[in-house]
């Protein structure tokens, strides 16, 4: 590879980066998961970096070993990316990798131990019921009785809403459940009516700086489902969140307690609700939040002032500069 140099500034320039990132897999979010590599290495090679895109397939050992990278973007999304399951991978062919390890993305991605996580540090979640195939029965009158009629249905290892049943009046939930649950075992819990409000978290050495509130927005009568999480225009991003200040200010310091409950690193973006009465409830965290041109994660970022090639290559650096 040539001996190009990047230049973050006039009086440091570094060694450019021979960096893989990997995509796809067999994930539900495959496709989101190419999206987000493609642009992830567009903005390396903009920068003077080598990025190769590597499918997470049978062949992908073989490929890292020959590409030799610095560092491993893994532009995942969904299991067996976000799961621990490929950090885990990686750490055995001992590759530095952008984002949380082993234990921190496992423990992200089950939204119940990670409930189960918040709780203990004292962080506003939902009551919550576990369904899976096994249970599915009974479910109803477990679901009824402990949480009510009025609920949301989710996947309890899925992202990016895939799954995801609304019954905000209530009804067939044997139905709804048994449409999740073709995603694994669920996630139960009340129906709120609130804002969909996120708030990123950003690394820097031994330091967490949380991203501005960001409020979402959909069409009357919509939600941010898959469809709007990833058409252009299908949703606004309102940065910051038209909030009071001592919410938008819980809102950060919550995001960065949940990112440190769970072991995480690099970055994170939690997701909340937030009522008309300015209570916040926490619904999960992201430890690989999306990169595409429509996420969330990249917009925050460029209001503390890191356009998406700067947030890339930051993140990359900092990986690979790693000593374990």
């Amino acid at each position: 590879m040539p001996n190009r140099t990047s230049q973050p500034g006039p009086q440091s320039p570094l060694p450019a980066l021979n960096v893989a990132v990997l995509m796809g897999g067999r994930s539900a979010e495959a496709t989101v998961s190419r999206n987000s590599a493609a642009q992830v290495a567009a903005a390396l090679e903009q920068n003077g970096h080598s990025a190769t895109l590597v499918e997470l397939d049978n062949q992908c050992a073989d490929r890292l070993r020959q590409i030799s990278p610095d560092v491993v973007f893994p532009a995942l999304h969904g299991p067996p990316g976000e799961d621990g399951t490929v950090q885990g991978f990686l750490e055995i062919l001992e590759l530095r990798y952008v984002g949380s390890g082993v234990r921190g993305c496992a423990l992200a991605m089950d939204k119940h131990i990670a409930k189960s996580i918040f709780r203990t540090a004292g962080l506003p979640v939902l009551d919550d019921v576990v369904i899976d195939a096994d249970t599915v029965e009974q479910a109803q009158d477990i679901i009824l009785r402990k949480v009510g009629q009025s609920v949301v249905i989710k996947p309890l290892n899925q992202g990016s809403a895939i799954g995801v049943q609304l019954l905000p009046n209530g009804g067939d939930i044997q139905t709804a459940l048994r449409s999740a649950l073709e995603y694994g075992a669920c996630l139960v819990e009340p129906y709120l009516i609130g804002r969909e409000i996120t708030v990123g978290v950003l690394q820097k050495g031994a330091d967490l700086v949380p991203h501005p509130v960001i409020e979402i927005r959909t069409a009357p009568d919509e939600w941010y489902d898959y469809h709007n999480r990833y058409a252009a225009g299908a949703s606004e991003h309102i940065i910051p969140a038209e909030l009071p200040q001592a919410t938008l200010t819980s809102l950060q310091e919550m995001a960065l307690r949940a990112h440190q409950s769970l072991g995480l690193r690099d970055l994170s973006r939690a997701d909340f609700l937030v009522t008309d009465n300015n209570e916040i409830v926490l619904l999960e965290v992201n430890a690989l939040p999306g990169m595409t041109s429509t996420s969330l994660y990249p917009d925050g970022a460029r209001h503390l002032g890191l356009e998406f090639n700067q947030l890339i290559e930051f993140l990359c650096r900092q990986a690979a500069a790693r000593s374990d």
